[in-house]
């Protein structure tokens, strides 16, 4: 078993509330081949896009699965925001305070940097009775998580019982550790949101302008919710090539149409040197894990 220091982090709340779709301007926006497009993309209660469905093929832009939440979108860059972004960590549990759905529970599956979005999962019951005026609670615990054993290994963003499942293993004799993924990404790949400081917010984008290679590497089969590998990607102090360095995160948006962008990947685990090893494995999805999304059981 990993040592960690899971008994020493703390656990804070934060509240939010359902954010509303957001359409920045008025007319389309242009893609990466200079083809104007208007459609939908972040935002609101979004019924049939879940945690585990593909991250690719949807008729929008940057769309969030499940519920989109914010403290206030026209301070989107104020502390509080900033904090609620920060202390939800992936794996948190999420609560109603308000309306017909009170009382029901969801996952953090992802925070989405720029809209400064914290996305939620809750089961179809669940969205049938929200509203966009309501509340959620969120039990901040992640921020502050260390492998006590691997002082050059840093996590983000990562509820410790998350991590636990996750399947993640120690080599002694190479002192690393081994995560189970279900894709890994070139490094040369990454593009929105790197040389950014933000790795205890936000997410940045694997780009996909060049659609044979994505199709050659299969990653045009990203799920929302895969665990990914991002080769010599250093995260630990901003998000950087660096050769030999890998950041483990978690697909967090769907695919986009804008030069520079793609799915979105919220950063959990990342070293500077070759610490982290990953082991392919298709399951390494958080809706697998936590059976949530469309590996919800059905109640019957």
């Amino acid at each position: 078993m990993i040592r960690t220091n899971r008994s020493k982090v703390v656990m804070i709340s934060v509240q939010g509330k359902v954010a509303n779709p957001c359409k920045r301007t008025g007319g389309h926006a242009i893609d990466r081949n200079g083809i104007p497009f208007l459609l939908p993309g972040t935002g609101g209660i979004t019924y049939n896009v879940k945690t585990g469905d593909p991250a690719f093929g949807w008729a929008g832009d940057h769309v969030e699965p499940g519920v989109s939440t914010i403290i206030n979108e026209e301070k989107r860059y104020d502390p509080p925001t900033r904090g609620y972004n920060f202390y939800a960590c992936i794996g948190n549990e999420a609560t109603i305070v308000s309306g017909d759905a009170k009382g029901m529970k969801g996952v953090v599956t992802g925070h989405h940097g720029g809209i400064e979005h914290v996305i939620i999962d809750f089961p179809d019951s669940v969205l049938k009775k929200m509203t966009i005026d309501d509340k959620i609670l969120i039990k901040g615990y992640g921020q502050g998580f260390k492998l006590l054993d691997y002082p050059d290994i840093h996590v983000f963003n990562l509820d410790p019982h998350l991590f636990l499942k996750m399947g993640i293993t120690e080599n002694r004799k190479k002192g690393n550790i081994k995560v189970p993924v279900a894709h890994i990404v070139p490094g040369e790949l990454m593009g929105s949101g790197v040389g950014s400081t933000s790795m205890g917010t936000g997410d940045y984008d694997i780009m996909t302008s060049d659609e044979s290679l994505i199709k050659k590497l299969g990653l045009d089969k990203l799920r929302f919710g895969d665990f990914v590998a991002i080769e010599n990607h250093d995260n630990v102090f901003g998000r950087s090539y660096r050769k030999g360095s890998i950041t483990i995160g978690i697909v967090i948006h769907s695919d986009c149409m804008l030069a520079g962008h793609g799915p979105g990947v919220t950063t959990l685990i990342s070293s500077s040197t070759p610490l982290i090893e990953p082991v392919i494995k298709k399951t390494a999805n958080i809706a697998d894990m936590l059976r949530i999304g469309i590996k919800r059981p059905k109640k019957r």
